[in-house]
């Protein structure tokens, strides 16, 4: 059965154009062995094809075969070592195919399946042995202009596929909120384990083993443990330091559910109760609407609040954006600007909140009891025609919920 984004896709092509769209390559880890397979999301998007070694080649204009796919053949042998293959009679039956060849027949076939387009929908440099093949191609096609019409241009799928990925469908906000709630649930549990003593790593396996428990197939991106002076250290992922009384921990780990991510941050202290320095940080951070003037408040910065910020003093103690689209990627496909104007949100986006201050602990001109201190708290949220809903709440934030989870007996962790 074909996906609906096909046949939208196909519908904001141009007049007269064919795509050709490829897989991701499989990565190798060392030697013969390779990193878990991931499909590239613009693929799988269009063709929910999960294996590596394809092409697909979309055609509205053809009759007959308006959706092409060259896919690897069974092969007994092979699938002995590496697990079963859809191949060819599955990519027509389990995956709508109009038509479906081995993928050894790409080359030969690939003049016909281009031949009288006006343009090619590729995208240049994601796949440098296949830009060969099509360039390659195309030459050939124009030196034998009375066989072929060749295609006057190569476009980027990317115009059309970033806008369609950015509003999100009811099945694909379930699958989001799905994948929220498993990371609510390991950052509650990372929680309720964190204590002097622990290990970054031990915290990370928590987490990473909750998401497998319930069913998310991989973190979506490597999992952000980081305990102490690490916490300003902002993509910070060795996690492998001890944990120690009066610290804070950061930590940013998100799920990946049937190849849609979330992608949560929490900070909070290693022994379960805020010091009165963290607590001041942390408070500025969950008041982000006055992020700026809390830096003044605090003593991390001195001077106008308006001159401040025309200057961009405060980028000492925040680093980062305050958040970014999320989807099938953690950092997902969309125009942030349109027009050279900032993109109003619409519903049916899916955004990140993440407002932070990281203070090192060699930071000159700042309170000493600030030094070392970092927080950054991350919710992932849909846009809403009624306003918004946050997919992460499942997660506490306020000082008293985080305070009052970690508890024992009262007097928090010792």
């Amino acid at each position: 059965m074909q996906r609906p984004q096909l046949a939208e896709f196909m519908r904001r092509m141009g007049e007269g154009s064919v795509a050709v769209i490829a897989s991701a390559p499989e990565a190798v880890r060392s030697n013969d062995t390779h990193y878990r397979y991931r499909q590239d999301s613009d693929f799988y998007y269009l063709t929910g094809f999960d294996e590596p070694e394809a092409v697909a080649v979309v055609r509205p204009a053809h009759e007959e075969h308006r959706y092409v796919l060259f896919v690897r053949p069974r092969d007994p042998e092979r699938e002995t070592w590496e697990g079963r293959r859809a191949g060819v009679e599955g990519a027509r039956a389990l995956h709508g195919a109009d038509a479906a060849y081995p993928l050894a027949e790409f080359k030969e076939k690939l003049a016909g399946l281009l031949d009288g387009a006006r343009n090619v929908y590729y995208r240049l440099g994601a796949n440098p042995e296949l830009d060969e093949l099509l360039v390659k191609q195309l030459t050939a096609m124009r030196a034998r202009g009375r066989q072929f019409r060749a295609p006057d241009s190569i476009t980027d799928p990317g115009a059309i596929l970033g806008e369609m990925r950015l509003v999100k469908s009811p099945a694909e906000i379930e699958l989001m909120q799905r994948a929220a709630d498993i990371a609510a649930e390991a950052h509650v549990e990372a929680m309720r384990a964190a204590r002097p003593g622990v290990w970054e790593y031990e915290i990370e396996a928590l987490i990473e083993y909750v998401f497998r428990r319930r069913g998310a197939s991989a973190p979506a991106y490597t999992s952000i443990v980081g305990g102490g002076a690490n916490v300003t250290v902002l993509h910070y992922v060795t996690n492998d330091a001890q944990l120690r009384d009066g610290d804070l921990l950061l930590i940013d780990a998100g799920a990946e559910y049937q190849t849609y991510a979330s992608d949560i941050t929490r900070t909070f202290p290693v022994n379960g109760r805020f010091t009165d320095a963290q607590r001041e940080i942390y408070s500025v951070v969950l008041d982000v609407q006055e992020a700026c003037i809390g830096m003044v408040r605090l003593g991390l910065l001195a001077g106008e609040v308006e001159k401040l910020i025309e200057g961009k003093e405060y980028k000492k103690f925040f680093m980062h954006g305050i958040g970014h689209y999320l989807g099938m990627d953690v950092h997902d496909v969309g125009l942030y600007r349109v027009d050279g104007r900032p993109r109003p949100l619409e519903s049916g986006f899916v955004v990140t909140v993440e407002p932070g201050l990281y203070v090192a602990a060699d930071a000159e001109g700042v309170p000493d009891r600030f030094r070392g201190v970092g927080v950054r708290i991350e919710d992932d949220v849909l846009v809403t025609s009624e306003g918004h809903r946050v997919l992460t709440a499942g997660v506490p934030k306020r000082i008293d919920e985080i305070e009052a989870l970690m508890a024992r007996d009262g007097e928090g962790k010792q």
